[in-house]
C-alpha cells in the first residue's frame, strides 16, 4: 500500500530498536548535520484523468440539458469502433474483455501447470486445452452427437418423445434474472427459494423451446422479421445437411413450424416478469389435468425429477399449451426439432463447418456481428461457465484487493443509511409502510468481490481431448447440483454470480445483493478516483441494486423474502402510479424510427436507476462527513458524480444488436440510462438545466418513487 505511513515506518526501520527518532548522538561526536527530508510517496493516480472521469471523451458542443449522455461520451462515441466481434460496445464490454484477458491468464497457467489428475487446476487446464484443440474436434466429426442423435432417431411413441425431452431439461434459466429468461430446450428448470416460504427450495418449470430470442422474432409481420425467418429456415436446412440428415429443407420447414407453434403460446417478457401471477404450484397429481400432452411420468423420470412432490409452473398457460403441443404435432416434426437443437447446441464444439454456419447466423445475422470471436475468448467463457467459481478463487486472490474491498463496503454503508433516510422522508408512504421498508433493509445481506465459501467441483468428470463430452457433463453436473438442493435447508450464502463476471445482482427471495469483483473497476470503481466519481459511477449501481428490492418486482417481497404483501392499499397505489409516470416517459424514446422503448417491460430497472441515483447521490454527500465538496479542474463535486454516472453508460450498438436489446431486454439501451439524471433536482442546478433544453422537465414532471 503507497501511503505516507508505510514510507515513514520504513524510513525508521533499521533503528527501530534504539528508538527511532529520539537516540542522540554521543557527547564527544561532532555535530551530525540534519537529516534529509523524507520524500511522500506519490499518491497513486486513477486510471482515467485526474480525477477518475475521462475529459476527453466528452462533446462539449452538445449542451449537458440537451442530451447528458452526448455532452458526457459524445467524443468517445464518434471516435469509438464497434470490435468485429461485437454486436454493441459499452463499458461493461470494456471491463468483460479485461476481465477475459486475465481469466485466460489464470486457465493458461492452469493448462501449463500439470496439476495433479482430479484437482481444480487441472480441470481448468483440461477443459480449456480440449476446446482449443481444433485437430481433435475434427478428427472427432460428429461422433461426439452420435448417442443424442441416435437416442431421437428411435423414438417411437408420446412417451418416448417426453422421456427424451426429460432427459433434455438443464437448469439454464433464471425467472429473476431477464438474461436468463429464455431457453431453447421444451422447458427450463430453475431451483431457488420457495416464493411463498424462503426457508425451503422449489423447482420451478419456465417455458422454453424457441431458438430465436423471442416469440416476436416468429410472429411480427414485419419485412425484417419476414426476412429473419427465412433466414433462420436456411440456418436449420444448413445444420441439419452439415449433421448428415437427408431431405433438410423440408426439416427445417417442419422446425420452424413447430416453434412458431410454441412462439403462440409464450408468455411476453413483460408478462414473464410478474411474479403474482407466475407464483404458480401444481402437484405431481395435478400436472397431467393441468398440461395434458406430455407424459409427464415419462418427462420426470428423464429429468430425474420423479420424486418431486410440487413444481411450480412460471408461465403456466405457456407451459400447458406447449405441453399440448408435445401430444398434437407429429412426433417426426419432434425429432425433427430435437436433432437440429442438439446440432445447434453441439455446434460450438464441433468442427469449424458447423461453428462458421453456427456463427453466420446467430452473430451476424441475428445481432449483426461480422466477426466470430477470437476462440481463446470463446474457450476462456466456456471454461468459466464450467469450472466458474474454481476460476474466480483464483481471480479474486490476484485482482481483487481486501483494501478495496473494505472501500466498496464503506461505500455500501453509505448507500444504505443514505437510503433509510430517503423512506423517512417520503411524503406519500405511511408510517406502516415505512417501518416495513425500514425491516427490509435492515435484512439486506451484501456480498463484495467474491462467496464466503466456494463450490466443489470433485464430482465433474473433466477428460482432455473430449471438448464436446466436457460441455456435455459439465451443463448435466450444474443441473443436477442444483437438483440436489431440493428437499435441503436454504443455503444463504450462496453467489449466483462469478468473481469474474462484469455484473451485479439483487436476489429478492434472499433479499442479498452482490457485486463481483470483476465489476469493481474502472470505469465503475477506483480506488485512487475522487469519491464524488466513485459515487456517481459504483455508488449508482450499489444504489441501483438496493432499490431493486423495492422496485415494481422487489417490492412484492416481505423482509424474509417471501412473496407477500407489506404495503397499505393507498401506499400501493401511490407507488404504482409513479411508476406509471416513469414507464411513460421511457415509452416516448425512439431509438430506431418505429420503434419504442416498452416502457413497462424496462420500468424495474429504470426504478432502479432513478431511486439508485438518488440514494448514490445523498451517500456521497453524506461521506463528506460535514466537509465542503471540493472543486477538481474546474468541475463542481456534483458535476463529477453526474459524470460519473453517466461514463457507466457509454454504449454503441449495431442495428440488429440494438433491435434485440429493445425488444427482449428489460433494460434500457446505454443512452437512455444516462438520461435518468433529468429526474433529479440536483442535476439541473449542477449544470444549469434551463426551460426549453432538450431534458428539462419541470419540477412536477420529474419522477420521484424512492
Amino acid at each position: 500500500m503507497n501511503s505516507w505511513k508505510s514510507v515513514l515506518l520504513g524510513a525508521c526501520a533499521p533503528i527501530l530498536l534504539a528508538g527511532c527518532a529520539t537516540v542522540p548522538p554521543p557527547p564527544s561526536a561532532a555535530p551530525q548535520p540534519a537529516p534529509p527530508p523524507v520524500a511522500e510517496a506519490p499518491k497513486p493516480k486513477p486510471r482515467f484523468g485526474t480525477f477518475g472521469f475521462d475529459v476527453a471523451g466528452m462533446d462539449t458542443a452538445v449542451a449537458p440539458g440537451d442530451d447528458f449522455f452526448a455532452h458526457a461520451n459524445g467524443a468517445w462515441v464518434k471516435t469509438t469502433e464497434i470490435p468485429a466481434d461485437r454486436g454493441s460496445y459499452n463499458t461493461f464490454t470494456v471491463l468483460t474483455e479485461a476481465a477475459g484477458v486475465r481469466t485466460r491468464a489464470i486457465i493458461e497457467d492452469a493448462a501449463k501447470a500439470q496439476a495433479p489428475e482430479g484437482s481444480e487446476a487441472r480441470k481448468i487446464g483440461d477443459y480449456y486445452a480440449s476446446f482449443m484443440d481444433e485437430a481433435a474436434i475434427a478428427v472427432a466429426g460428429l461422433t461426439p452427437l452420435k448417442p443424442e442423435l441416435d437416442r431421437i432417431a428411435a423414438i417411437k411413441t408420446r412417451a418416448d418423445l417426453s422421456r427424451e425431452l426429460g432427459r433434455g431439461l438443464r437448469a439454464d434459466v433464471d425467472a429473476l434474472n431477464a438474461t436468463d429468461f429464455q431457453t431453447d430446450r421444451l422447458f427450463g428448470l430453475w431451483v431457488a427459494e420457495d416464493m411463498n416460504d424462503t426457508t425451503q427450495y422449489r423447482p420451478y418449470l419456465m417455458q422454453g423451446g424457441l431458438w430465436l430470442p423471442d416469440r416476436e422474432y416468429y410472429l411480427a409481420d414485419t419485412p425484417r422479421f419476414k426476412e429473419l425467418r427465412a433466414k433462420y429456415q436456411d440456418h436449420v436446412a444448413r445444420m441439419l445437411t452439415l449433421a448428415g440428415y437427408a431431405d433438410a429443407p423440408a426439416r427445417a420447414a417442419r422446425v420452424l413450424a413447430l416453434e412458431t407453434a410454441i412462439a403462440k403460446a409464450h408468455w411476453t417478457v413483460d408478462a414473464t416478469s410478474d411474479v403474482a401471477k407466475a407464483n404458480t404450484v401444481w402437484t405431481r397429481a395435478e400436472l397431467a389435468g393441468k398440461a395434458p400432452g406430455l407424459d409427464w411420468n415419462a418427462y420426470l423420470t428423464g429429468a430425474g425429477l420423479e420424486a418431486q412432490p410440487r413444481l411450480g409452473a412460471w408461465q403456466s398457460s405457456a407451459i400447458a399449451d406447449i405441453a399440448k403441443l408435445v401430444g398434437r404435432q407429429p412426433i417426426a416434426a419432434w425429432k425433427d426439432y430435437l436433432a437440429f437443437h442438439a446440432v445447434a447446441r453441439g455446434a460450438p464444439f464441433m468442427g469449424q463447418a458447423l461453428v462458421e454456419e453456427h456463427f453466420a447466423f446467430n452473430g451476424t445475422a441475428l445481432s449483426g456481428t461480422p466477426q466470430q470471436r477470437d476462440r481463446w475468448k470463446r474457450g476462456v467463457d466456456n471454461t468459466s461457465l464450467a469450472l466458474g467459481e474454481a476460476v474466480g478463487k483464483v481471480y479474486a486472490e490476484r485482482h481483487f484487493s481486501p483494501e478495496a474491498k473494505a472501500q466498496v463496503r464503506e461505500m455500501v454503508r453509505n448507500l444504505l443509511v443514505a437510503f433509510d433516510a430517503r423512506v423517512d422522508r417520503l411524503d406519500w408512504m405511511s408510517p406502516q409502510t415505512k417501518s416495513k421498508a425500514k425491516e427490509k433493509l435492515a435484512n439486506f445481506k451484501v456480498g463484495v468481490g467474491y462467496p464466503d465459501k466456494w463450490r466443489d467441483y470433485s464430482g465433474l468428470s473433466i477428460v482432455r481431448g473430449d471438448a464436446y463430452g466436457n460441455w456435455e457433463r459439465a451443463g448435466l453436473f450444474e443441473y443436477r447440483r442444483n437438483v440436489a438442493k431440493l428437499g435441503k435447508p436454504v443455503d444463504r450464502d450462496e453467489w449466483y454470480l462469478l468473481p469474474q463476471d462484469v455484473n451485479a445482482l439483487n436476489m429478492p427471495m434472499q433479499n442479498m445483493i452482490i457485486f463481483p469483483a470483476a465489476i469493481l473497476e474502472p470505469t465503475f470503481f477506483d480506488p485512487h478516483a475522487d469519491a464524488a466519481v466513485n459515487y456517481g459511477a459504483i455508488g449508482g449501481v450499489i444504489g441501483h441494486e438496493v432499490v431493486h428490492g423495492f422496485d415494481d418486482i422487489g417490492a412484492l417481497f416481505d423482509p424474509k423474502g417471501n412473496l407477500k404483501n407489506w404495503w397499505t392499499e393507498a401506499d400501493m397505489a401511490q407507488f404504482k402510479a409513479r411508476g406509471q409516470a416513469l414507464a411513460r416517459q421511457y415509452s416516448a424514446y425512439e431509438p430506431l424510427p418505429g420503434l419504442h422503448l416498452n416502457g413497462e417491460q424496462v420500468l424495474g430497472e429504470n426504478i432502479a436507476d432513478l431511486a439508485g441515483l438518488a440514494t448514490a447521490y445523498d451517500a456521497y454527500h453524506l461521506s463528506l462527513k460535514g466537509a465542503p465538496a471540493p472543486v477538481i479542474d474546474g468541475f463542481t463535486a456534483d458535476q463529477r458524480f453526474y459524470f460519473g454516472w453517466a461514463q457507466n453508460y457509454r454504449s454503441k450498438f449495431r442495428e440488429a444488436a440494438l433491435r434485440r436489446a429493445v425488444l427482449t431486454g428489460v433494460h434500457s439501451p446505454g443512452m437512455y440510462r444516462a438520461q435518468t439524471v433529468r429526474n433529479q433536482d440536483p442535476w439541473y442546478g449542477a449544470f444549469d438545466v434551463k426551460p426549453g433544453q432538450g431534458l428539462h422537465l419541470a419540477p412536477a414532471d420529474r419522477v420521484k418513487i424512492w
